[in-house]
């Protein structure tokens, strides 16, 4: 638990990631990664393509395991757990939502929801089902399939599911990425109140600077490092700070490009020296 020196009050941190470090044979998907995430908050993950964003989430919610570092959950550390304790501790502390629904389509919205319960071999009340699915805008749909939903109601059941073991922190891989703006607002809508209502803790990956703007707070990323924060974003705030990393990823690419290839040049003109000199 920390205290803000602005207004005195306390808080407690939901995720804590200390020296995050993942390397993927020789590329360092994350370079030494240190962020808190606080209970009753929303965070969004940004940066360009490649800079680590769905790595630095799979990380923190015990999908993958760091090269190096700590991560806690709940004041939980994740390091040094078995295969089964990490399998517990996700199930029960951690919430993770995709950009596929990955519903079963031959269950119900109730039976989707009920899932995670039923693989921890407890049995759910029909009320703590329903109740999820309300909570999520969704009462009187216990019975339909996912077939019989849009798209944005079949997300709003995989958030239900995530929602039903009340984990400490919901993470989102690029949420609403596979849907329409109108259809992404309402979601982003209903994770907004589910952090105002409920004090829900979210961490979402995204791309769109429209679903940062909803989040209390922006953390961009570039080559696996943390590269800055926006407290309270707009979508104009967010949009300027991304074309500005992308610019600079695209300069600091096409100079590295350009160095081998002059170094090849020179290196074949030296050849070609020493070929006529023999």
């Amino acid at each position: 638990m920390t205290t803000t020196a602005a207004t005195g009050t306390a808080t407690t941190t939901a995720v804590r990631l200390r020296g995050l470090t993942r390397h993927h044979r020789d590329v360092r998907a994350l370079d030494g990664v240190d962020l808190d995430f606080h209970a009753g908050t929303f965070t969004a993950v940004m940066g360009p393509s490649g800079s680590g964003k769905s790595t630095l989430l799979q990380c923190a919610a015990g999908l993958d395991r760091p090269t190096a570092g700590r991560v806690e959950v709940g004041g939980t550390s994740l390091e040094g757990l078995g295969e089964r304790r990490l399998t517990l501790l996700r199930r029960d502390r951690i919430g993770f939502v995709f950009q596929s629904f990955n519903l079963l389509p031959a269950l119900t919205a109730a039976q989707n929801v009920a899932l995670p319960l039923r693989l921890a071999g407890r049995r759910p009340s029909r009320t703590e089902v329903r109740e999820a699915l309300a909570r999520v805008g969704l009462a009187g749909r216990e019975r339909h399939r996912p077939g019989e939903l849009s798209g944005g109601q079949q997300q709003r059941v995989a958030i239900a599911r995530a929602l039903i073991t009340r984990p400490a922190v919901l993470f989102g891989d690029e949420p609403t990425g596979a849907l329409d703006s109108t259809t992404s607002r309402e979601v982003l809508d209903m994770l907004r109140e589910l952090v105002d209502r409920d004090g829900q803790t979210i961490v979402m990956v995204t791309h769109d600077p429209v679903a940062a703007a909803r989040a209390d707070r922006v953390v961009f990323l570039v080559d696996g490092r943390v590269a800055g924060e926006l407290r309270a974003p707009r979508v104009e705030t967010v949009t300027a700070r991304m074309t500005a990393l992308e610019t600079e990823t695209e300069t600091e690419t096409a100079a590295s490009s350009k160095a081998p290839a002059s170094f090849g040049t020179a290196d074949s003109s030296s050849v070609t020296a020493r070929r006529s000199s023999c």
